[in-house]
């Protein structure tokens, strides 16, 4: 029970983390409908890119609600990669350390969350082997 709870909130949140990366999408559409980018085919293929992004994101976050371990997984992954652009945004020309404390407290949030599901499971799958021989 306590696992399936676990995992109905990293789902949730990660898939609020497919809607945000949507919202990426969506203004980048904005900026290259307003003349607003260097290379219109760069921005395209840019834009392409982030919606693949997010599809993905979301298959995760079906997969996680779903109990599958692949969706476990890329939502790992996802987190980590939040962390690392987080990181990037805290460091550098430009830096916002706001930006990057936005991104980073809630990545690691579902990330804890998607640790603890896996070990669940993992301990639930290891009882119901030694329950079985």
């Amino acid at each position: 029970m306590a696992t399936t709870l676990l995992a109905r909130a990293a789902s949730v949140l990660v898939g609020l983390e497919a809607l945000g990366v949507l919202g990426v999408a969506v203004w980048q559409v904005v900026a290259v409908a307003g003349g607003d980018t260097d290379s219109a085919v760069s921005s395209i293929a840019l834009l392409v890119l982030t919606v693949v992004g997010a599809v993905a994101v979301g298959a995760f976050a079906i997969g996680i609600w779903r109990g599958w371990s692949w969706g476990r997984s890329g939502g790992i992954v996802t987190q980590l990669l939040i962390i690392a652009v987080a990181v990037g945004a805290m460091t550098g020309a430009g830096a916002d350390p706001l930006l990057g404390i936005g991104l980073i407290i809630p990545a690691l949030i579902v990330f804890v969350l998607l640790v603890l599901v896996i070990r669940r499971v993992g301990a639930e799958n290891a009882d119901d082997t030694s329950a079985r021989s």
